[in-house]
C-alpha cells in the first residue's frame, strides 16, 4: 500500500465528521466535526486538506440497507462533485450502512453518555468509513 495518509468525510446534513489516518495506514482518529451549513465550509475543508496532505478522501455513501440509493445518497453525491471543485485528490465513496450505528454502540459500551456522543458520533462515523476504506485498500492491493 502507498504511503500517505487518508482522510474520510461521513457527510451529514448538519454535520460533517473527519477523521484522519497516519501515513503508514495503521491508526484511524477523528479529526473533527464541521458543520455542514457554515458559510465557510469548503474553506475549511481546504485548510484540513491542506494541513494533512491526504493522497485518498473517502467518503460515506449511506446506502439503504436494502442497497438502493437514497435522497441521501445524491446529496453526498452532490458534496463530492463540489469537494471536486477544490482539489484534484482521489474521492473513494464507502458504503457506509450502520457506520454511525456502529460508532455508537461504541461509544455506549465505553460508557459515554447520549449528549457526549452526539458531540462525537459524527468524527467516530467518519473513523469507520477510514477504516473501511482502508481495509478495501488494502485487500485490493494483495
Amino acid at each position: 500500500m502507498q504511503r500517505g495518509r487518508r482522510i474520510a468525510f461521513d457527510y451529514g446534513d448538519v454535520r460533517i465528521g473527519v477523521a484522519v489516518c497516519d501515513p503508514d495506514a495503521i491508526l484511524s482518529s477523528p479529526l473533527t466535526t464541521l458543520q455542514t451549513k457554515s458559510k465557510d465550509l469548503f474553506d475549511q475543508i481546504v485548510e484540513i486538506l491542506e494541513e494533512q496532505e491526504p493522497i485518498t478522501i473517502f467518503i460515506g455513501k449511506p446506502t439503504l440497507l436494502s442497497g438502493l440509493s437514497g435522497e441521501a445518497v445524491q446529496k453526498v453525491e452532490d458534496f463530492c462533485v463540489r469537494l471536486s471543485e477544490f482539489t484534484d485528490i482521489e474521492i473513494v465513496l464507502i458504503d457506509e450502512r450502520l457506520s454511525t450505528v456502529s460508532a455508537l454502540k461504541n461509544l455506549q459500551s465505553a460508557g459515554v453518555n447520549a449528549k457526549d456522543a452526539r458531540k462525537s458520533i459524527d468524527s467516530l462515523a467518519a473513523v469507520a468509513i477510514l477504516e473501511q476504506g482502508l481495509a478495501m485498500t488494502k485487500s485490493r492491493n494483495q
